[in-house]
């Protein structure tokens, strides 16, 4: 892979390293041809063409012995052979046990293998099928099935590097079912095309190298099409698909589109278009600066979906259509987490502008199940912009053999060089020998320079700096003994006899941390206990934060902490049993009855209390940092209370204006001013709960991607509707009829102050509390209107609201961190002293 290098620093021997630099590059040759083989039409007599390719039937004479059948299988046919299906799709191969198809490889090297699975009824309905499929002891897929009536073939994508011999791919019914494939295809992958080690990237920032990638099996995840459209595999040369990035950016105002479709991308160096196809390099996101963004302190941000404590190869792809000339090529910062940095500056790899070319990690996912790719501007560079053409996440599966990681705290840029070929053999001695004496050169730098680039570019408003605490976000609490409340510790075996030894049956609910069972004490006290992996050390900071802050607080409106186990690695937390779950289930994608309006403000002006007691309970107070609806729970009268303190932070003195610190949240409900400053402060957790105010009023998720584009974010289309008039396109249909409009105009305006851009334009949570409560009064007594309060829509405008499709949650939890050492016990405030109207300082 290419391994980007800072421009500034300069090597001797500058003809030696350039020949390194081009025996380093992770490229496919330039001599490789698309191959004829393997292209599977399952359970067919007849062969079908698809995007370009010929897939042979295995019923037909064209297989000449090139694969085998083992064990027992039929081919079907689809009964009801619908014109609008492919040919590809209307036959299949199903298997009543273990059997498999067996490939004669007569090339070692990387293969690429599709998986091709589309449900049809015969005699049963495909989509019925239960099953597994393993290739060189490699699990690909598990506990599998086609969803029914999908219109779309599910395609598996793998990567597998495959020796000379023979190759099966396994296919095993689980139980009384059976399974079924209705295409594959296997063929060798450029030379190279994947590499063996590639730098590794974690959550927490560079970690070495990750050798062995080319022992496991690639799973595609994302293959991204940035600033571009849908690409088909009629549009590919290797017949992938690729997707747009819009859905999965953070804040789309950031970016723009821009496109060069005129002019052909300058392959050279050995990139070729099998790396990725014109119109990947042809199209990008570039960074929205206007008008409206006078300064370039901002990062374009994309947020995926991956498997939770999981590596993943990620691949970056660049193609510099944006530079003014070649001798002024731009440099800009990539950003992983948000603890990853690496400079991205063409003049690297190649001198021309539009030469594509790209860049390798492994990445390992946080318990999150989230990654972030982020692209801005380098503050030394000068440049004010930054660009990005394409993206692949691959998850690392099982392997073949030993994987091992190599780490060299000297040198994160350390490159891993890869003989190819004999010949060259006497070049790679002195460059290797070259590279020694520059290591050596360099391991004598002073370390502020090593770590320049590393950490996301500061963003800062006058009036704010002269303040800040800087509180590292890697500093660990040391030891749970000292700093833990061992008033609270719980026996594991006490933890075990309340929920039966973990019975499956009392399991409530599974989150980042853990899984959650009901449970009753022996002094019969029902609880909620949540239990992380047994022996994983995945949550730990959480685990430490969650029980400092819970025994040192206590508020009607808090969720209480009953206990705690750390026993041989364990890390249980036991919690006051909320009967009736959190605000969301009551909200939306849930079976049980919609709440009347009334008692969704009550559960509002709750949730306002716990937070405002959080925030000025004791001098300082705390942050929540994930305020959403899924951490409002509901006693059983409905009683609302805050939970999962696992983000908090301390907020400082008084006269503290913000911490200074790595963004962490949910999105949907993250505050934009922390998330471009990375300062918090108690301001955010307000503009969260403005979106959870926008929930409870709308009966819908934070965000939904399964919604127009314009929608996709409820705070940002909520605000716009009310701007327009548009009110009644926003509120639940469910209670439309029981809101008072004077309750309403009240309601959504505190909504609209929460949400405000900037923190010190929003109120804090004393101001919201009072606001709730004058609404709810508002709602009680039918108030007649005031001039002044008519600032979201009339009367008239409420008496037809229409029907509003309430669609899946796509929410997205970002990586946590760990809270620094809390310095004050609030555990002795009577939440009656502090919560009286007549007592709180800025009390109205």
């Amino acid at each position: 892979m290419e391994m980007i290098q800072s421009h500034k620093t300069r090597y001797p021997l500058p003809s030696i390293l350039f020949l390194l630099h081009m025996l380093s590059l992770h490229l496919p040759s330039l001599a490789y041809t698309v191959p004829d083989k393997y292209f599977i039409s399952c359970g067919s007599d007849t062969n079908s063409t698809a995007s370009g390719r010929t897939f042979i039937g295995d019923l037909t004479s064209g297989n000449s012995g090139s694969f085998t059948f083992t064990r027992q299988s039929s081919p079907v046919k689809d009964s009801n052979k619908s014109t609008a299906t492919p040919p590809l799709y209307q036959t299949a191969r199903i298997f009543r046990e273990r059997s498999s198809y067996e490939f004669v490889i007569s090339s070692a090297g990387t293969y690429l293998v599709r998986l091709h699975f589309f449900s049809f009824s015969y005699s049963a309905n495909l989509s019925t099928a239960l099953f597994d499929v393993l290739a060189s002891e490699i699990s690909l897929v598990g506990n599998f099935s086609v969803p029914h009536g999908s219109n779309s073939p599910v395609i598996k994508e793998f990567f597998i590097n495959i020796t000379v011999g023979k190759f099966p791919i396994y296919f095993m019914p689980q139980g009384s079912s059976f399974a079924f494939v209705n295409a594959i295809e296997l063929f060798l992958a450029p030379e190279n095309f994947i590499p063996s080690p590639a730098p590794l990237v974690s959550p927490a920032g560079s970690d070495g190298n990750y050798e062995g990638i080319l022992s496991k099996a690639l799973l595609t995840i994302h293959r991204i099409n940035v600033g571009g459209s849908t690409l088909s595999p009629e549009n590919d040369t290797l017949w992938r698909y690729w997707v747009p990035d819009d859905s999965f950016l953070y804040s789309p105002d950031t970016a723009k589109n821009i496109s060069f479709l005129s002019s052909k991308p300058n392959y050279q160096g050995g990139v070729t278009e099998y790396i990725a196809p014109d119109l990947v390099y042809q199209t990008a996101k570039e960074m929205n600066i206007n008008s409206r963004r006078p300064s370039n302190n901002f990062n374009i941000t994309w947020s995926f979906n991956v498997s939770k404590n999981a590596m993943h190869f990620v691949r970056v792809h660049f193609c510099d259509y944006v530079s003014a000339s070649p001798g002024v090529l731009l440099r800009f910062n990539l950003y992983i987490y948000s603890n990853f940095s690496r400079q991205i500056y063409p003049y690297d790899t190649t001198s021309q502008l539009a030469a594509p070319f790209y860049v390798d990690f492994v990445v390992d996912s946080d318990d999150s199940g989230i990654m972030r790719i982020s692209i801005g501007p380098r503050q030394d560079s000068g440049d004010q912009t930054a660009f990005l053409n394409g993206l692949e996440i691959m998850e690392i599966m099982g392997g073949l053999g030993k994987v091992a990681r190599t780490s060299d705290p000297k040198n994160k840029n350390t490159s891993v060089f890869v003989v190819v070929g004999s010949v060259l053999g006497g070049l790679v001695l002195i460059c290797i020998l070259a590279v020694v004496l520059c290591l050596g050169r360099r391991c004598r730098k002073p370390k502020a320079m090593e770590t320049l680039d590393w950490s996301p570019v500061p963003v800062h408003r006058g009036g704010s700096t002269d303040s800040r605490l800087q509180v590292p976000e890697g500093a660990m609490f040391g030891s749970l003994t000292p700093n833990l409340n061992l008033g609270l510790r719980i026996s594991f075996a006490e933890i075990q006899f309340a929920t039966n030894n973990f019975d499956i049956k009392k399991k409530i609910g599974k989150g980042g941390f853990g899984t959650v069972f009901r449970g009753t004490l022996s002094n019969g006290t029902e609880v909620a206990v949540k239990r992380s992996e047994p022996g994983s050390h995945q949550g730990l900071p959480e685990f430490q934060t969650e029980i400092i802050v819970l025994s040192k607080i206590r508020h009607r409106h808090l969720v209480s902490l009953i206990g705690y186990c750390d026993e041989n690695s364990e890390m249980i937390l036991v919690y006051e049993f909320m009967e009736k779950g959190t605000l969301r289930d009551h909200l939306y994608d849930s079976a049980l009855p919609s709440l009347p309006w009334k008692q969704r403000l009550e559960i509002c002006i709750g949730a306002a209390n716990g937070l405002h007691y959080l925030h000025r309970g004791s001098s300082g107070g705390f942050i929540h940092r994930d305020v959403k609806s899924t951490n409002v729970l509901l006693d059983e009268n409905y009683v609302a209370k805050v939970a999962d303190f696992g983000l908090s932070r301390l907020s400082g003195p008084p006269d503290q204006t913000h911490v200074s610190t790595v963004v962490k949240g949910t999105f949907g409900y993250l505050d934009p001013d922390y998330f471009k400053t990375q300062q918090l402060t108690e301001k955010s957790d307000v503009y969260s709960f403005g979106v959870v105010l926008l929930e409870v009023l709308c009966a819908r998720p934070a965000i939904n991607t399964l919604l127009p584009l314009e929608q996709v974010n409820l705070a940002e289309w909520a605000m716009f509707c009310k701007k327009k008039g548009m009110l009644e396109q926003i509120v639940d249909a469910s209670i439309r009829s029981e809101i008072n409009l004077n309750c309403l105009r009240k309601f959504v305006d505190t909504a609209e102050r929460c949400l405000e851009e900037y923190g010190v334009d929003r109120p804090n949570m004393g101001d919201v509390v009072w606001d709730l409560e004058y609404a709810l009064q508002l709602q009680q007594t039918a108030m007649p209107r005031e001039p002044h309060e008519d600032s979201t829509t009339d009367a008239s405008a409420m008496l037809a609201l229409p029907n509003i499709q309430h669609l899946p949650s796509l929410s997205m939890s970002m990586e946590r961190d760990d809270m620094p050492m809390l310095r004050e016990d609030l555990s002795n405030a009577p939440a009656i002293e502090v919560f009286s109207q007549l007592r709180i300082d800025d009390a109205r």
